[in-house]
């Protein structure tokens, strides 16, 4: 009974990207910098056993060419383990997505690089008129809580939203979810993507808050992102394509704006998303794919500079893992990646260039090193073997070669 399993662990990267200079990220190593941190603090050092089995450790050494901190003397592995390069020009959330489910973008994403007064006026006179809205707030790269502290009570008492970006291919519009009203904040995205279609960007992004201060605005679980679709049929249409159901946890349907995504689960929290997963694969059949994205690495640790943060959350993924390896059937296929950095210890708040973890294991299938892969699209051709699909149109499969 062949089915798959693939989780993101969302920004999750482990140094070593070869054109990392390209973007200002030579250095860069989220997994190793977090190690360090922890090294370096009175907490200790990571404790991740259950990864380190299946391999995150070596997959971080053969990036970056060293081992991380608490991690010299590495277990032997359990698992299929290897670490990937994107050919895609970018570290966005889609296009890493895209490319590990075969589609690679060889055109970069547009961005936004003005730091100050980002926007074309002409696209937010034509937001502003198209939505009803007074005006707009922000207009600027930021940091989407920093920028929600700063401007939120002025949102309240003018009612306009605050709209903002950063280094990435977005589009962001944040707005408190009582006071604007949580579908009022939706359509307002919705025209949004509309009037972006002549920048190519790659998502527009709801940013809902509640709070009646400063220090008491904070994000909640109901963001949406409104993705352009991926330009070629993915991995997940090749499975719809053969009968198969694609389980899509979390912000995976966003992702490939709903291509392909035959059941969405929505979850908030990686407890949530976790217990999602095991749902999905309970339910999960012969030839299907579940596939999760576990969002708060990067939004609630990766881009407010947390390593700590991100350690912890790391340990408690590490800790549920058990359960979906003892919920595993033979036949079964599951695999761990990321699908960019985002380095709690770099400056700024923005997405950094590496290469990413390929972790795979299953009942039945003998642990090997799966060395460096040049393409993220590797993971997907993988999937597509193991669950008997015509090959994809880009990657060489991990499990065969």
């Amino acid at each position: 009974m062949a089915r798959a399993l693939w989780l993101v662990l969302d920004s999750l990267g482990i140094g070593g990207a070869v054109d990392a200079a390209d973007y200002g990220d030579a250095g860069a190593d989220t997994f190793g910098h977090i190690a360090e941190a922890c090294a370096r603090a009175p907490r200790g050092p990571l404790r991740i056993p259950h990864l380190a089995r299946l391999g995150l450790p070596q997959a971080h050494a053969l990036a970056s060419g060293c081992a991380a901190a608490g991690f010299e003397a590495m277990p032997a592995t359990q698992a299929l383990w290897g670490c990937m390069d994107e050919r895609a020009r970018g570290k966005d959330t889609p296009s890493g997505h895209w490319e590990s489910a075969g589609v690679t973008l060889h055109e970069p994403f547009g961005l936004f690089e003005a730091r100050q007064n980002s926007f074309p006026p002409a696209l937010l006179a034509a937001l502003v008129e198209q939505a009803g809205l007074p005006g707009v707030l922000g207009n600027c790269h930021a940091s989407g809580t920093d920028i929600i502290a700063k401007l939120g009570m002025e949102h309240l008492a003018s009612g306009k939203p605050i709209v903002y970006t950063s280094a990435d291919s977005v589009f962001q519009i944040a707005a408190h979810e009582d006071a604007f009203g949580l579908e009022r904040l939706y359509a307002v995205c919705r025209i949004a993507r509309e009037l972006l279609a002549p920048y190519n960007i790659g998502r527009v992004i709801a940013r809902p808050f509640i709070g009646d201060g400063p220090g008491d605005f904070r994000r909640t679980g109901n963001r949406h992102d409104y993705a352009l679709p991926p330009p070629r049929p993915t991995l997940l249409d090749a499975v719809c394509a053969q009968g198969g159901q694609v389980h899509a946890v979390g912000k995976i349907s966003d992702i490939f704006a709903a291509q392909g995504a035959t059941h969405t689960l929505l979850a908030s929290g990686h407890d949530a998303l976790f217990d999602a997963t095991l749902a999905a694969l309970a339910q999960a059949g012969e030839g299907d794919l579940v596939a999760t994205n576990f969002v708060d690495f990067d939004s609630v640790y990766g881009h407010r500079r947390d390593p700590l943060g991100y350690a912890a959350a790391l340990e408690h993924f590490d800790a549920r893992l058990p359960e979906l390896l003892g919920a595993l059937r033979p036949g079964d296929l599951l695999v761990l990646s990321a699908d960019h950095g985002c380095d709690p210890s770099w400056p700024g708040s923005d997405h950094t260039r590496e290469c990413v973890p390929l972790l795979a294991c299953g009942p039945g299938l003998a642990p090997r090193a799966l060395g460096r892969r040049d393409s993220f699209a590797d993971l997907g051709q993988g999937i597509a073997t193991h669950l008997g699909l015509p090959p994809l149109a880009e990657g060489r499969c991990f499990l065969t070669g």
